[in-house]
């Protein structure tokens, strides 16, 4: 009889495990290692949050929420993003509550994908988005932007779709992970332009959206509401990623058939965490202004750290990522360099070419850390390229 795995969806076969994970594994053997590996705030979630998912266990609130979730998180949720950012969505019919970002990106992108279809992604990109494509047998179209400091350019954006007659969809990240690069709202709104009228959405992940150091965060669905999937979250923005709250927000219609695959897929988040959520949003509105204050100081030190010893970085203007390019003299491989980076220096960091085109050569390092952290790495990482410049390209 034949292995059953060969009778496994073959799309399978296109997927690789994580190199993020599979390297953080690595890494976190290592004796003394300091880690900059995962994007998790360090931060732990504010009291009045963790009080209310208490308070919902011991009021028996343990069963089945509604699957799209409860009316109060819907309206928090709602309520937050008019607030802040002017993005005006119906609670009843046009949110939808998902098991983190990572569920929402999963039933957006199974919700419109047909085999044959092709999605425009902008790299270096979180690699979920270009997984999730493969297995719908869609086509991921990667569009390297290193050479455009990490932002798709509307000429760009113009150019896939000439070469490409089957795009249903666009990918936007910002501020992105791994860059912390964002767009303007006239960036955002050139972007619009582009695709506007055309049969293909814009999957906009904002789950950084509370992360912006230097300018109010700006939003494809002002420009581009009626074509849009927005997913945002309280991740980092509360330091709750283990307690898995998404928000998906798209028109009525649109909506409607989304909620389908999500009802499909994990029936409801569970209860208790949607109550810890609904007081994020309701009552935690300005939770993430403390910890993006010292985040922004966490970045200046390594941005002037790490370009000292001869690293080329984008400065971040949100998340909590920086992207720096190994200077000439060290290994170029990426995946290779932070292997020898972990082993001979204990600091653990992400190769850039795990996030796709436009990231070879690079690293990510994830400043959800404590300052006293960064502080010894960056000493370690200092002695390191003393230690190894000169070393053969390899």
């Amino acid at each position: 009889m034949k292995s059953l795995v060969s009778s496994m969806k073959k799309e399978l076969s296109l997927l690789k495990p994580s190199d993020i994970r599979t390297f953080d594994e690595f890494a976190s053997k290592i004796p003394g290692i300091i880690k900059f590996t995962m994007g998790e705030p360090d931060f732990a979630t504010p009291e009045h949050i963790k009080a209310a998912g208490i308070k919902s266990i011991q009021e028996n609130q343990t069963h089945y929420a509604p699957s799209n979730g409860t009316v109060a998180l819907r309206q928090a949720a709602a309520s937050f993003l008019q607030q802040k950012y002017a993005q005006q969505y119906d609670p009843m019919n046009e949110v939808i509550v998902t098991n983190g970002a990572t569920e929402a990106i999963y039933t957006a992108l199974t919700s419109i994908l047909n085999p044959g279809d092709q999605v425009i992604i902008p790299t270096p990109i979180f690699p979920l988005y270009i997984a999730i494509t493969l297995l719908n047998q869609a086509t991921p179209i990667l569009v390297d932007t290193s050479k455009n400091g990490f932002r798709m350019s509307p000429e760009m954006l113009q150019e896939q779709l000439d070469k490409h007659e089957n795009v249903k969809a666009v990918v936007l990240n910002y501020p992105s992970n791994p860059t912390g690069v964002t767009y303007s709202q006239t960036d955002l709104d050139q972007l619009a332009a582009v695709i506007k009228g055309k049969q293909i959405f814009a999957i906009c992940d904002e789950i950084y959206s509370e992360l912006n150091y230097d300018a109010p965060h700006a939003s494809l669905t002002k420009s581009l509401r009626e074509q849009t999937i927005l997913l945002n979250g309280v991740s980092k923005s509360h330091a709750m990623t283990g307690w898995r709250i998404g928000i998906m927000c798209a028109p009525r219609a649109i909506a409607q058939e989304l909620s389908k695959v999500h009802q499909f897929t994990i029936t409801t988040t569970s209860t208790m965490t949607q109550a810890a959520a609904t007081e994020a949003f309701a009552n935690g509105i300005n939770d993430s202004d403390a910890m993006k204050k010292e985040y922004r100081k966490r970045r200046d030190y390594l941005f002037e750290k790490m370009t000292s010893y001869g690293f080329e970085c984008a400065k971040p203007e949100g998340a909590f990522y920086l992207f720096a390019k190994i200077p000439q003299g060290l290994i170029q491989d990426d995946q290779k360099f932070i292997y020898d980076l972990a082993e001979k220096a204990k600091v653990a960091l992400i190769g850039g070419s795990s996030f796709g085109p436009g990231g070879e050569g690079y690293v990510r390092i994830s400043y959800a850390a404590s300052m006293e952290d960064i502080i010894t790495a960056m000493e370690r990482v200092g002695s390191y390229v003393k230690e190894n410049k000169g070393a053969k390209s390899r």
